[in-house]
């Protein structure tokens, strides 16, 4: 069961109240300015805010007074209590001063001063408790506050806003000066914004939408195929032409006819045009010459079908363009032509036309021809007009032209984030906007094989900014072998019992330095910061766009209880959201988006691979360190202690890795000696929610490994703070000895992630309603630890989606390094390599499990394998036969289920121990067919039994049995290579290299079927001693083991039980000698060996005595082992016969074919997709229409697809099936016969008039089209989101999504085919009850006929309504 986190209440703040005046003048409060150089109170004329009227805020004042009187912490100092606007306060006095960078300002005791002008100091410190408040004038110039640093502290406050009254004019604090220029203050550095204890900092500017999604695909060039260039000079002779489809600006076509040479090209020409439905647009440029055998027949054709007026008189090397319909006349047709004279430059003659697309978009097509400088040039331009609107989930009225945003990648590279200035747009939705420029890439906005790949979009621009102050290039000892640009930018510090700071609806730019501890924002040993800490109102940061920043985005260190929440993080360097010590707890990370964090250099895990190779001045000694173990760990989210909040953020591109939980074994840094060791892999994890993970390098997700919190040694030579081992096992309190607590992992997206989507090592973690798409490898679960050390847990996955290639094609460029051939034939980005293996779920050690879970589009290529379930590649551990699996969904696009390897590229010689030992459990039957049955590895004769099943495609097998583990320690020596044989199967051994080698002891653990005989030899003399496990034993369960030994050896062995956390041994039990083999196995309880010296053979009878419960290794009372300790004398042989047993053939169990499983009703995820708004249900939509050449092919049935029920179309005409947009209900089928009906437009015009009701998804589908009794254009279609009248190609296809009703929602789409195009085929994942549908409210409850989301769907063989 998956105990996913309910509904979490995150601090919040109502609605800020639209500001209405601003500060004025201050008369009679003659205020001073205790300063150093006295500065100025005067400003220059006509600078004040005297045009806004005064408001009188005594119940502000007086609030401030009393905290005056006796400063807390937690005081409410910024008018959130009363609502209104700290520069209203009479006791302001207005303050202008002049601008002088020499001289030190003070605002101290008894000065509250209203900025109201301009200024630049050298330094601005504000004590004692004075105060500055930003005046607010909306009419008037911006305020600029240059300095090389501010500092805050014993009651100086600093006020821009406040919570309630946001900031409505434009402020700016800006930080200046050089590494290099002047002492630095103690704690707090150089160029910064410094609160220290006592000090008030609260910057609140206007709180527009931080971020949100987008709803509608962004096609580069803003179109969906594509902007369109071409330009060629000589080679392209005569008419060049270029065939476009109307409706959306894709080029059907390019051809290039040699009228002026050959006489041929007339005929070919005419041809051409024949082929191509009226209503496509042409395009037409002459290169060079195109007159000479231009015919009058010709020149008539192009007269009368492309509407030219000027083609007829076109002569010798005439520069001629058009861009005109075919079939239409003379005024829609856009025509120019040049004379020539023979100077070799005539100017271009251009043709250009604006069209528009059926989804709205307005795009131009553009030809022109000339000659340059003795050069003829032509070509083709097609592009987007008048801007690009982009459609987004959320109300964005926020966002204002000039504002710039910024739209994250969904491909692999985080590179393709692209940024945009916002242009007017008086024709946009409330939840839409205009970008000036056009995207390069593609950027997904819809849901995908069922999975949110939707883009985000983020905000950049603020109305209160603080910047850094920037030198054209880097210099001095900033790290500039690494960076071309300076680094030295601003920070903001804030130090522990500071009274009050709060930020919301701030800009943060050019901040951050690459030198420990001054970041864009940095709480530095704060301690707790809520409630707990004192404080009223608990502190928090709110809508912060922070971003072209040098360090980090938010340092959160030795602080507790801190909310972060609506931030972006954009383009920065270093640890984006970064817990610093591994003490940081309660702190909230809501809904913040992370995007484009590339390496620094402050830390081991900041850099990348070339930075951890030249940073070298803190190790030890020589040491090289190794970058992919120390380095190259770049985290969007660096989360150091696990008891902190995750909550509906978004890490969209990380250099390395979005989301890492890491482990501090013990505190580091300033925090040392806070927790005992161990505590942090102990503590339980806060809550992780409805979270999103893409574009990341090396993983989307992470969770496990630590840092060295020791420092370098010769021991130990590498760096303080390297990347190193931890594994996370929370526990009740963070105490080992109390009862696991599982994490869980509830709501994660992850995809288009190069290596992983997910990692997790430890136990128990439990992954549930997650998406995994389009990574290398979709989600890997390690266990714990290593046994015996550890008490045994397991890692589980459940109602959770995987797919393997989806329909996110993704784009070519921004760093994306392998573009090749997907499965379904299409190109496409592809992870790590083309080769890569693709895996959905990647089965590491165990135990874990997976449950109603779906997979999709897993079909290996030609150049790579790409399986649902995979094994970790090269895995010299052990796996465990408690691996199972259950209730899983593997769609018909599921090419292979499981794999197991196959020596060659990335999988080596795939002859590693846990290689060789890869198992699962399918415990129903879901993905073998077949109940209770264990798949393995296909040479594994461990495993095998006569009743066994071979998957040659799987290189697999699948048994039934009962299996177990053996773990074997072997001392002195530790370097052998052992060799294990069923006696059943005693030709076909099993050899195991072990691991830890020259460690105290060798350790192997082969997969047992158990009550079976088995023979371990050695490739050297056996070890003088072994320790022998049962692991995974139920009592009773036992296995036969016979131990090669040279034939004089002498034997003690022993019986005991090991308690692992306390290194106790109980119940030791002495073995005594048998008189025979027969009676050392026979099971009668006594601790019997048997030595055949004939042989050299030992035998014992290995068996469970105590109970074992749950996922632990061992029984509640420790691990029953036997130890052997063997005297053996030099030069005694110990080359043993292959099999002591007696022979027989393998005893048969029970065959697998014997109760193949039934179909599974329950089984696959229960979402029909996981998106980042679980309240919003989902139905599949998929349209397959037929052309006649499809038709001419054999394919006979046209469909329209809703969930898993089918309507199938054998008929010739449109076929409209009309479902209910708040319930999914369908409601309406409908067939036109286009061909012999009566007047099929009229038809199809009163059935959508008079039939359909209004919020209905409408669905269109076509079969073999003739043509369209009645009418060649049907507007009707306009009326279900077209953004114009349907002309429907002769012998084409046509397939639309439609919506009738109030909106147009964002997911209409309309394909419409000519008859030589690919048959037209759409799928779309469509929400319903969405809140523009308008849906009543007893839309609740969908009716019966209503099709649901629940599992019930899930049925193995399709429902199909045949319709004729």
């Amino acid at each position: 069961m998956c105990l996913c986190a309910g509904p979490v209440r995150i601090r919040g703040k109502e609605p800020a109240r639209r500001r209405t005046c601003c500060g004025g003048d201050a008369r009679g409060y003659g205020r001073q300015v205790a300063a150093a150089g006295a500065p100025g109170t005067r400003g220059a004329p006509g600078s004040s805010c005297s045009s806004c009227p005064l408001r009188r805020n005594r119940t502000w004042s007086r609030s401030r007074s009393r905290r005056r009187r006796g400063t807390y912490r937690g005081a409410a100092s910024d008018g959130s209590a009363s609502g209104t606007c700290p520069e209203a306060d009479p006791h302001l006095a207005p303050w202008r001063p002049s601008s002088d960078t020499n001289r030190a300002v003070v605002v101290g005791q008894g000065a509250a001063l209203r900025l109201e002008t301009s200024a630049a100091f050298h330094s601005l410190v504000i004590r004692d408790g004075g105060m500055l408040v930003f005046a607010d004038c909306p009419r008037g110039p911006p305020i600029t506050l240059r300095a090389r640093y501010i500092l805050i502290h014993d009651g100086g406050e600093l006020h821009i806003g406040s919570d309630r009254c946001p900031y409505g004019s434009r402020a700016t604090i800006s930080l200046y000066g050089r590494a290099t220029d002047g002492a630095a203050v103690e704690g707090f550095g150089q160029k910064f914004l410094g609160v220290g204890r006592g000090g008030v900092l609260e910057l609140h500017g206007r709180r527009p939408r931080s971020w949100t999604l987008l709803d509608k695909t962004l096609h580069p060039g803003g179109l969906r195929y594509g902007p369109y260039f071409s330009e060629r000079r000589w080679g392209s002779r005569g008419l060049n032409l270029r065939i476009l489809d109307a409706g959306t600006a894709r080029v059907l076509a390019a051809a290039r006819f040699d009228t002026h040479l050959r006489h041929g090209e007339c005929g070919r020409l005419r041809s051409f045009l024949a082929m191509q439905p009226p209503g496509t647009v042409v395009a037409a440029a002459v290169g060079d010459s195109a007159a000479r055998s231009l015919t009058l027949e010709t020149r008539l054709l192009l007269r009368d079908r492309l509407g030219s007026a000027h083609i007829s008189r076109l002569r010798h090397r005439e520069p001629w363009a058009l861009v005109g319909i075919l079939g239409g006349d003379q005024p829609s047709t856009a025509e120019d032509k040049r004379e020539y004279h023979g100077s070799g430059t005539t100017g271009l003659a251009v043709a250009r036309r604006e069209f528009l697309t059926y989804d709205g978009m307005r795009f131009t097509v553009s030809a022109f021809s000339g000659w340059i400088k003795g050069v003829p040039h032509n070509g083709f331009k097609v592009e987007a007009s008048n801007g690009i609107i982009l459609h987004l989930v959320d109300e964005v009225t926020s966002w204002l032209p000039g504002d710039r945003i910024v739209v994250a990648s969904t491909d692999y590279s985080m590179h393709q984030a692209e940024e945009f200035n916002l242009l007017p747009c008086p024709e946009c939705k409330s939840n839409q906007v205009k970008i000036d420029g056009s995207p390069l890439y593609l950027h997904i906005g819809e849901v995908i094989d069922g999975v949110d790949m939707r883009a985000e979009v983020g905000l950049l621009t603020r109305n209160i900014l603080i910047q850094g102050e920037m030198e054209d290039s880097c210099y001095g000892q900033n790290q500039c072998q690494f960076f071309s640009f300076d680094t030295f930018g601003g920070h903001i510090k804030i130090l522990r019992n500071f009274s009050s700071v709060h930020l919301s609806g701030v800009e943060l730019k050019n901040m951050g330095q690459q030198i420990l501890g001054s970041y864009p924002v940095h709480f530095h040993l704060a301690e707790d910061v809520d409630e707990r800490g004192g404080y009223e109102r608990p502190t928090y940061l709110d809508n912060l766009a922070i971003h072209h920043c040098f360090s980090r985005c938010v340092a959160i260190h030795g602080t507790h209880g801190l909310l972060v929440k609506d931030t972006i993080g954009y383009d920065t360097l270093g640890h984006c959201f970064f817990l610093e010590d591994g003490t940081e707890q309660r702190n909230t990370f809501y809904h913040n988006l992370g995007l484009l964090t590339k390496p620094g250099t402050i830390l081991p895990s900041d850099r990348s691979e070339a930075m951890c190779l030249a940073i070298r001045s803190k190790v030890y000694g020589d040491y090289v360190p190794v970058p992919s173990a120390d380095c190259m760990a770049v985290s969007t989210f660096w989360i150091a202690n696990p008891n902190n909040n995750l909550i509906e953020n978004a890490a969209a591109g990380a250099q390395d890795v979005g989301i890492w939980y890491i482990f501090h074994r013990v505190p580091t840094g300033q925090s040392e000696g806070q927790y005992p060791e161990g505590q942090a892999e102990y503590t339980p994890l806060g809550v992780f929610y409805n979270n999103r993970v893409h574009s990341n390098f090396k993983a989307g997700l992470f969770i496990g490994k630590g840092v060295k919190t020791t420092r370098a040694n010769a021991e130990d030579p590498r760096e303080y703070l390297t990347v190193d081992n931890a594994r996370f096992r929370p526990h009740q309190d963070a105490d080992p000895e109390k009862p696991r607590v599982p994490a869980v992992i509830d709501g994660l997206i992850a995809f288009k992630n190069n290596d992983h989507g997910a990692w997790a090592r430890g136990g128990d973690i439990i992954f549930c309603n997650s998406g995994f798409s389009d990574n290398g490898i979709g989600l890997t679960l390690a266990s714990d630890g290593t046994f015996p050390t550890d008490e045994g847990s397991s890692l589980e996955v459940t109602r959770s989606i995987f797919v393997g290639e989806s329909s996110n094609f993704g784009s070519q460029g921004g760093q994306n390094s392998y573009w090749g051939k997907g499965a379904n034939g299409e190109c496409r980005t592809l992870p790590r390599n083309k080769t890569f293996p693709i895996r959905g779920f990647q089965i590491y050690d165990g135990p874990v499990r997976m449950s109603k879970c779906t997979f999709k589009k897993f079909t290996p290529t030609v150049d790579r394998y790409s399986s649902a379930i995979g094994f970790f590649m090269k895995n010299s551990w052990q796996i465990s036969p408690q691996n199972n699996v259950s209730q899983i969904l593997m769609e018909k696009s599921v090419g292979l289920k499981v794999f197991f390897g196959r020596s060659g590229q990335w999988f080596g010689n795939n002859d590693n121990d846990g290689d060789k030992m890869s198992i699962f459990h399918d415990l129903d039957g879901s993905v073998t067919g077949y109940p209770d049955t264990f798949i393995g590895r296909a040479d594994n004769y461990l495993l095998r039994h006569p009743g066994c099943l071979t998957v040659p495609r799987w290189n697999g097998l699948m048994c039934t049995g009962k299996f177990a583990q053996l773990y074997i320690q072997a001392r002195r020596p530790e370097n052998l290579t052992l060799s294990i044989a069923r006696a059943a199967y005693h030709s076909h051994p099993l050899r195991l290299q072990g691991v830890n080698r020259g460690a105290p002891y060798q350790q192997y653990q082969p997969v047992v079927m158990l009550e079976q005989a088995y023979i371990i030899q050695w490739d050297g003399k056996a070890p003088e001693d072994i320790i022998l496990y049962p692991i995974n034993f139920n009592r009773g369960d036992w296995l036969h083991v016979a131990l090669c030994y040279p034939r004089e050896a002498v034997f003690q062995l022993v019986a005991d039980i090991y308690e692992r956390r306390t290194g106790m041994v109980h119940s030791v039990k002495h073995y005594l000698a048998a008189p025979s083999w027969a009676s050392a196995l026979n099971g009668t309880g006594e601790r019997l060996f048997y030595f055949d010296r004939a042989s050299g053979y030992l035998f014992v009878h290995l068996q469970a005595h105590e109970a074992r419960e749950g996922h632990s290794y061992c029984s509640q009372q420790g691990c029953e082992r036997i130890k052997i300790m063997a005297h053996m004398y030099p030069g005694d042989s110990w080359s043993c016969d292959p099999n002591p047993f007696p022979d027989k053939p393998a005893a048969t169990q029970r065959p697998v074919s014997q109760h193949p499983a039934g179909p599974c009703r329950v089984c696959g995820a229960p979402q029909l997709a996981i998106t980042s708004t679980p309240s919003v249900k989902y139905i599949r939509i998929q349209i397959q229409s037929l052309s006649r050449t499809d038709i001419q092919n054999h394919l006979t049935s046209a469909f329209i697809k809703i969930n898993d029920t089918i309507f199938l179309f054998n008929s010739h005409g449109l076929f409209f099936v009309v479902v209910d947009a708040c319930s999914g209900a369908v409601v309406s089928r409908r067939h036109f016969d286009t061909v012999t009906g009566e007047n099929a437009a009229s038809a199809i015009t009163d059935y959508v008039q008079t039939s359909i009701k209004e919020r209905s998804l409408v669905l269109v589908c076509s079969r073999d089209i003739a043509d369209v009794v009645g009418s060649s254009e049907m507007p009707i279609f306009t009326r279900l989101g077209s953004a114009k009248p349907i002309v429907i190609h002769k012998e084409g296809s046509f397939a639309m999504l439609g919506y009738k009703g109030q909106a147009k929602p964002s997911w209409i789409k309309v394909l419409n085919h000519a008859g030589y195009q690919k048959a037209a085929s759409l799928q779309h994942y469509v929400p319903l009850k969405l809140k523009e549908y308008q849906c009543p409210a007893n839309a609740d409850e969908p009716p019966k006929s209503a099709f649901s989301q629940s599992s019930s769907e899930h049925i193995s063989t399709e429902a199909a309504a045949s319709w004729d």
